[in-house]
């Protein structure tokens, strides 16, 4: 994290960064805490500093809390700077030689009072217009002073009034005026509302509601130390919703603050050694185990009492502030948001989330650019590879606990206006294909066909546009691959759920390779480590994402049959021509190469009607043709299987697959005894692993247990059924369904009461 100097008390600092003049004023060791709103002398120190620095456009009040004041209120100081600096440099207000001209000789008294009341405008704008108006009525009631003296003072005087009652401050605030007492202030706190950060964060969180919002939901965030509380608002004028959170480091009471200010001193004199970052679970255990006896011996020192949770929390905290990527992790922590985005200029914008119910939503959060930059370092360090002029992009991995997301950092001179970030948060558990059927991305006959061709070895790419949820399929799709059956996943960013199948005792072997954004680095290209595969023993191959070039790889090796399990990756493509167009055109994949493909599967989002929603849904599944020499589309290469029927919502069969037409079915069952030329007996079979996938659905929903759609009940009941089929199928010649069915189901249901 990035501190400032030590600063005197009182003392202004002005940073510049990405086009924003910042102005600190140092209030660390004040016996008040400093308050625009409750305090004429803070108001008049920041109009002063104003005065001097007329281009900031953001104030921050420095003390064991930063309170931080955004433009919109700013702007309303610098405009009674302005004012103070003309009436004093340009009107010459206060010239001896002005005044003498209007009043006389004897003006000792008119400058005191004009004196007094500039002051007063930079301390009490609305004090100083009550004050005007007044003397402005005493004066005119007046004879004392020589006629033309006093009208002439008294035209000053309403010049000045009418330039006071001109600032926008004072215009918003004169329904109310007349009943405002000088001194009283309470105006001034529904204006003047900062917003308040830890002292050892930069980011700001707005804590106030927005007037005139409307309450949409509210749920907590819940783990072993904190709870933290979700408000979803429905705002005037705003299509999106505000995701509002209140994390427990911006509640702290005061102790608690003191001991974390304390601890993160001892801590940032520890310079982490990039080594230290390869293993960040590891750095972040030694980390809060370190935080954690330090807060305890501090907390004894200081005579503050904390409890197991309070000291687990302070710690946890610590880590986060500290080796960890603050407010960011806060909000990957919603199992809800899908995705999170920090556009630049970084500290000028809020961030944006995707939220799984509500969609599209700001938050009230707003990053800063040191914990911008210290969050680059970070991913630089962890991910090994470059973030700079030269690389503006840099594509990893964020881990921390069970979660995870997939990290896209842009910097100049790609961003114009600096670091911008968008991260995608992965599930904590794999998605299944009985989730998939839960939330209608597909229906069970499309679970139960997909489960047939992934038990039938056959090649699959999954196609879609960004954000359809193509990884999180086929990371489902991986669940129906028998665990025995050894498995390599090659991806250049860690996506697919490898850690959670090898828990639930897959056989599988990961594989990071270079990202297809950089020219140079330590790590092995995806070609080479698509041909290293093939040295690994006879696999299944998963693709993370089909790229760039190493896609002439891995068809060259399909075509000379050296995979000859099932292969699967995803690729950008709206259609399966489209996936056959980046291939052939882009990639540079030979078109005869092409036919290697079996099955090309296009997931996209669906937009409603009135364009403010969309669902994400698989829209085809088509089978690839050998039949075909130059153009799949031209020659009828591409057939069918399934369709999405907007009108339905749903995914309906073609005539093809219900007639029994399909070539890769045929292919597959034509090396099963029993299925060769008997297409009822396939079919049949498709439709039983439907039912399957439909029925754990229901018995989820039946039993309240939403942890029977999850992976490890998946796979167990992939593998009874398996095993209830080779039984069924040695005893009648087939795994006929209304011998299979029974007989999974009553293992499910016992399966499920155990649960």
């Amino acid at each position: 994290m990035v501190l400032r100097r030590e600063a005197a008390l009182y003392e202004v600092d002005i940073e510049r960064r990405e086009g924003e003049d910042i102005m600190y004023i140092n209030y660390l060791g004040a016996d008040f805490v400093p308050s625009i709103a409750d305090s004429s002398d803070v108001m008049a120190k920041v109009v002063g500093s104003l005065i001097e620095n007329p281009e900031v456009s953001r104030v921050i009040l420095s003390q064991q809390r930063n309170y931080n004041y955004p433009f919109a209120q700013v702007k309303l100081l610098a405009e009674i700077a302005r004012l103070y600096n003309y009436l004093i440099k340009q009107d010459n207000l206060l010239s001896p030689e002005k005044l003498t001209l209007i009043v006389g000789q004897d003006i000792a008294a008119v400058h005191g009072e004009l004196n007094y009341l500039l002051n007063l405008l930079r301390q009490d704008p609305v004090g100083c217009y009550l004050e005007l108006k007044s003397r402005i009525n005493k004066y005119q009631r007046k004879n004392d002073l020589p006629k033309s003296s006093l009208r002439n003072y008294v035209l000053l005087l309403e010049r000045f009034f009418d330039l006071v009652g001109n600032l926008h401050l004072v215009s918003e605030l004169k329904d109310i005026i007349d009943s405002y007492v000088v001194g009283d202030r309470s105006v001034y706190v529904g204006i003047f509302r900062p917003d308040v950060m830890p002292n050892f964060t930069f980011t700001r969180l707005i804590a106030q509601i927005p007037e005139g919002s409307k309450l949409i939901d509210q749920y907590t965030i819940d783990n072993e130390y904190e709870s933290i509380t979700v408000t979803i608002l429905e705002m005037e004028n705003d299509s999106k919703f505000l995701y509002h959170i209140m994390p427990p480091e911006y509640s702290l009471n005061e102790e608690h603050h003191i001991l974390l200010n304390l601890a993160k001193n001892v801590l940032i004199e520890h310079q982490p050694k990039a080594e230290e970052f390869t293993d960040p679970d590891r750095t972040r255990t030694i980390f809060f185990n370190v935080a954690r006896d330090l807060l305890n011996e501090l907390a004894q020192s200081k005579n503050i009492s904390l409890s197991y949770r309070e000291l687990n929390g302070l710690a946890n905290i610590l880590v986060r502030q500290t080796v960890g990527f603050g407010l960011i992790e806060v909000l990957l922590m919603d199992s809800n948001l899908q995705d999170v985005y920090l556009n630049s200029p970084i500290a000028q914008n809020p961030i944006f989330i995707r939220h799984s119910k509500y969609e599209e939503c700001v938050t009230n959060i707003i990053p800063s650019f040191e914990d911008a930059d210290s969050w680059a370092a970070k991913l630089r360090l962890q991910s090994g590879r470059p973030l700079d002029e030269a690389n503006p992009i840099l594509d990893t991995d964020l881990t921390f606990g069970k979660i995870r997301a997939r990290v896209a950092a842009i910097q100049k001179p790609l961003s114009p206006y600096g670091l911008a970030y968008a991260l995608r948060r992965h599930r904590d558990e794999p998605w299944t294909l009985p989730l998939f059927i839960d939330n209608k991305m597909i229906n069970s006959f499309t679970a139960g066909l997909l489960s047939f061709l992934i038990d039938g070895n056959r090649t699959l790419l999954i196609a879609g546009t960004r954000s359809s949820g193509k990884t999180s399929f086929l990371g489902s799709l991986m669940l129906e691959i028998m665990p025995k059956v050894r498995t390599i996943v090659l991806e250049d960013t860690l996506e697919l759920p490898v850690d959670a199948l090898r828990k639930i005792k897959y056989n599988i072997q990961r594989m990071k390779v270079r990202s297809a954004l950089l020219e140079t680095t330590t790590e092995v290209d995806a070609s080479e480590g698509i041909r290293s595969s093939l040295r690994l023993g006879d696999s299944a191959l998963i693709i993370g994402e089909v790229r760039s070039e190493e896609a002439k790889a891995l068809y060259e090796a399909m075509r000379v049959g050296a995979l000859a399990n099932v292969v699967a990756g995803t690729i950008h493509g709206a259609s399966p021509y489209g996936v056959f167009d980046r291939l052939v055109n882009d990639l540079k994949v030979p078109v005869t190469s092409f036919k290697a493909t079996d099955l090309v599967l296009v997931a996209n989002p669906i937009k409603t009607a009135d364009g403010l929603h969309s669902k994400k849904r698989v829209v085809q599944l088509t089978e690839v043709r050998k039949n075909w020499t130059k153009d799949p589309l031209e020659e009828k290469g591409f057939v069918d299987l399934l369709k999405y029927n907007v009108e339905k919502d749903e995914l309906e069969p073609t005539d093809e697959i219900i007639n029994g037409e399909s070539e890769i079915i045929k292919s597959v069952a034509g090396s099963v005894k029993g299925w060769a030329g008997n297409w009822d007996a396939v079919y049949e079979n498709i439709i039983l692993r439907g039912r399957i996938k439909q029925e754990i659905v229901n018995l989820a929903k039946k039993s309240g247990k939403p942890i029977i759609l999850e992976a490890s009940f998946n796979v167990l009941s992939n593998e009874v059924f398996h095993r209830i089929s080779d039984k069924i199928r040695q005893e009648v010649g087939l795994p006929v369904s209304d011998r299979v069915f029974p007989e999974w189901k009553e293992w499910a249901m016992k399966r499920a009461r155990e649960i």
